[in-house]
């Protein structure tokens, strides 16, 4: 029976867990932008000079890369959550599939 306890609270927190990442990441609040570019304020005036000075315009002067703040961690906890989340579609498809059955069946 304790071991029963362990296992429904250790799916307890995972499932929590997995709740709050979700909506943290549904909500916008960890924004996860795949561009490998920005356009800062310092290179949209330099963009602004060249074009009144007539200057021949290349995209590359004004781009900057944006910096990488992935660490181990975050990659883990991203790794993580994917797997949660792909656990769970799975069981509640099979969930649903197996009720969907069984309302069948009784009709």
């Amino acid at each position: 029976m304790k071991g029963k306890n362990v296992f429904v609270f250790f799916l307890t927190i995972l499932f929590i867990l997995f709740i709050s990442l979700y909506i943290g990441q549904a909500t916008g609040y960890y924004k996860y932008d795949n561009k490998k570019n920005i356009l800062t304020k310092a290179a949209i005036k330099r963009y602004e000079k060249d074009i009144k000075a007539g200057k021949q315009l290349d995209l590359k002067n004004y781009l900057e890369e944006e910096k990488n703040y992935s660490n181990s961690f975050s990659k883990i906890g991203l790794k993580t959550s994917n797997f949660i989340e792909v656990s769970f579609n799975k069981i509640l498809i099979f969930v649903f599939k197996q009720v969907e059955e069984e309302i069948n069946y009784k009709k």
